[in-house]
């Protein structure tokens, strides 16, 4: 029965054919390459427009930096740095923000303090992003 050959012509082929036309219905008409079966192409997006940048990290450590220090900011304890989803530095951020926002709703009230909360963490995250933020490790 069997002599060797393949039962079918194209047989030999087939791998790599079905490859190459998967690859070949992976993409975009007219564009060829790895961008067009990602969906990297241009074209249809509107010729070439950026897509939406996402939020800075400066901004992101600030929202997360006050959210926190509003929770924190009538307890006696900080809680974990890690279960607030901060990095080791977002964390030193916090101390002191929630530190400055205690003596400042002792003195002028909670209106006060939560402004000065925004304010600093803003102020803060601006700052460590500036001089380079998180360094070498995945903890700071």
């Amino acid at each position: 029965m069997a002599t060797g050959r393949a039962l079918w012509p194209g047989a030999v082929l087939g791998p790599a054919l079905l490859i190459g036309v998967l690859a070949t219905a992976c993409t975009e008409p007219g564009a060829s390459g790895p961008t067009a079966a990602t969906g990297g192409s241009t074209s249809a997006r509107g010729g070439g427009s950026p897509s939406p940048s996402a939020t800075p990290p400066e901004e992101l450590c600030a929202k997360l930096v006050a959210h926190w220090s509003r929770q924190t900011v009538d307890g006696d304890t900080y809680g974990d740095y890690q279960s607030m989803g901060l990095s080791n530095g977002q964390y030193d951020i916090l101390r002191k923000v929630v530190d400055a926002a205690r003596a400042e709703k002792k003195r002028a009230g909670s209106a006060a303090a939560e402004r000065l909360i925004d304010r600093r963490a803003r102020a803060d995250c601006r700052e460590w992003y500036r001089s380079g933020g998180p360094g070498e490790g995945p903890w700071q």
